[in-house]
This record gives structure tokens, C-alpha cells and sequence, in this order.
């Protein structure tokens, strides 16, 4: 089935091949998981975007144009990802920014991707990328069109038994996977990376720090996270997904990720459709 996609609130529209979106990777994207016609994770979508709209200085996004679009997009599937991709729109050749640009606003519905409940049942098996995340503070944390680093780093295997990489900074230090936020338990307490230099700081992330705000936010060593007890991904797309294995280290979901793994279900979703 051919995504149902809205250019600029059209479905005839068409983006121009001088959008800045295209020629710098000029914008930013959200992917929000719809349970019919309910996003649980919307606002946190959109409060991520705006910051991104600060950032990248661009006009800040219509909140109900978006909604009332993405509804539209999403509204003959029963479940679905909503693809919101802002740019800073067509511009004249060179770097410069326009002072006033008119955005470039994409609104796509897509089925979701297919993960099988053995995957949360029993946790999916990762390993380390080669490639490191350079550090750009202040691109650190949003969502801009700029994925080349995990691009590049997801293009490192294709053993379909591995569902996720490690990606690590310039230093060595633990910063995420390549399509979702990392988590582990050490010594007791719940971690995780921080990311004011690298790094997508994910909604679904967010919403773990709201439910478990003694959460430790710092450095993660490649040696702590190997010695986790229980390691776990987040994703607004995937939800809640245990780590099994990282190189040759073996993990169990334990108390912690189970207890996320409920309250994700407690928001809307089930864990076929948390994916």
C-alpha cells in the first residue's frame, strides 16, 4: 500500500528540487507512532520540534495544521508511523538563510515496521559500530535531516539476526544505537547516556526520564555497559525492546525493563504495536 503523503497540505503537491531540505539536509523530522487515530507521544513529538525550530532558527511549526494533517495521512490505517518533515524550504544557492523562509512542510503515513514479540519477549541482539558520532553541541539532541553518521554506521552489517549497533562518540563513551536510546542497569541503578554533544535525544527516552525521574544521566563506559545487568532500547516507533546479547556478553529482561515495558502499554500501546 503507497503511503498517503501531504506536501505543503496537498496531495498533489510536489517538493522542488532546490529545497534546502534536499540540497543541505536543512530541517528536521518526526516519526510518531498513531494507534488509529490516537499519538500518545505527540506532544513530547512536538515540543522536540520546536526546540529543533529554535535551534536551526526557523519559524516555529502550526501544532493543529500538523495534527489535522497527520490525521488525514494516517486515516485509513488501523495503526501507523506519521512522518512530519519540516525544511527551511526553496532558497537561493549558497549557505545563507533566507531572513524570512517559507517552509517545506511533509506529512506521511506509513504502515509500521514489523517486529516480532519474541523481540520483547526475550530482547534483540545488538553490536558495536565502528563508526563515531562527532560531537556538534548544538545540533546535539534534535532531530535534523542529517542521518549520514547512522546511515553510514547501520550500513556496517547486514546479518539479519542483529537488529541494532552501538554507537559511540569520538571518545569511546556509550551514546546510543543507531534507530534508538539506550538504557542499561549498573550496579543497581538505572543509566543513561548524555547527550549534549551527540546523539537524538528520543521521545521515548523523554517519557522513560518522566516515569523513572531517579534515572543517572551521565557517561556510560563501553566496560559499565558490558557489565549491565539489564540493558534496554527506546523508541517511539519500536517502544520498549531488551538487549539479549552485545558482543559476547548475555543479558535477561530484568524488573525494570518489564515494568517500562508495562507502562508503554499503559500509554496506548500493545507490544506488537509499541514496535
Amino acid at each position: 500500500m503507497a503511503p498517503m503523503m501531504l506536501i505543503n497540505g496537498s496531495a498533489r503537491g510536489v517538493v522542488s528540487p532546490l529545497d534546502r531540505g534536499l540540497a543541505y539536509g536543512d530541517g528536521l523530522f518526526e516519526s510518531i507512532r498513531f494507534v488509529g487515530a490516537e499519538a500518545p507521544l505527540w506532544s513530547r513529538h512536538m515540543q522536540r520540534l520546536e526546540e529543533g525550530c529554535r535551534r536551526l532558527r526557523m519559524p516555529l511549526p502550526d501544532n493543529e495544521q500538523l495534527w489535522h494533517e497527520a490525521c488525514e495521512a494516517s486515516h485509513d490505517l488501523p495503526q501507523s508511523v506519521v512522518r512530519i518533515t519540516l525544511t527551511r524550504g526553496v532558497g537561493d544557492r549558497g549557505y545563507a538563510p533566507a531572513a524570512s523562509p517559507l517552509l517545506t512542510r511533509i506529512v506521511a503515513a506509513f504502515a509500521p515496521p514489523s517486529v516480532n514479540t519474541e523481540s520483547y519477549s526475550r530482547g534483540v541482539r545488538m553490536r558495536i559500530c565502528e563508526l563515531r558520532l562527532a560531537a556538534q553541541p548544538l545540533l546535539a539532541g534534535i532531530k535534523h535531516l542529517n542521518r549520514l553518521e547512522q546511515v553510514l554506521a547501520r550500513g556496517e552489517w547486514s546479518d539479519p539476526a542483529i537488529a541494532e549497533g552501538l554507537l559511540r562518540d569520538v571518545d569511546g563513551s556509550v551514546i546510543s544505537a543507531t534507530m534508538a536510546n539506550l538504557f542499561a542497569v549498573i550496579d543497581g541503578e538505572l543509566r543513561t547516556p548524555v547527550l549534549d554533544r551527540c546523539g537524538v535525544a528520543g521521545v521515548a527516552r523523554a517519557e522513560v526520564l518522566a516515569a523513572c525521574p531517579q534515572t543517572q544521566i551521565g557517561q556510560i563506559s563501553m566496560k559499565a555497559l558490558l557489565e549491565a545487568e539489564e540493558i534496554f532500547l527506546t523508541s517511539s516507533v519500536r517502544g520498549i525492546l531488551p538487549v539479549q546479547s552485545l558482543v559476547d556478553r548475555n543479558y535477561a529482561p530484568g524488573t525494570i525493563t518489564r515494568k517500562l515495558q508495562q507502562h508503554w502499554h499503559n500509554l496506548g500501546f500493545s507490544m506488537e504495536q509499541a514496535g
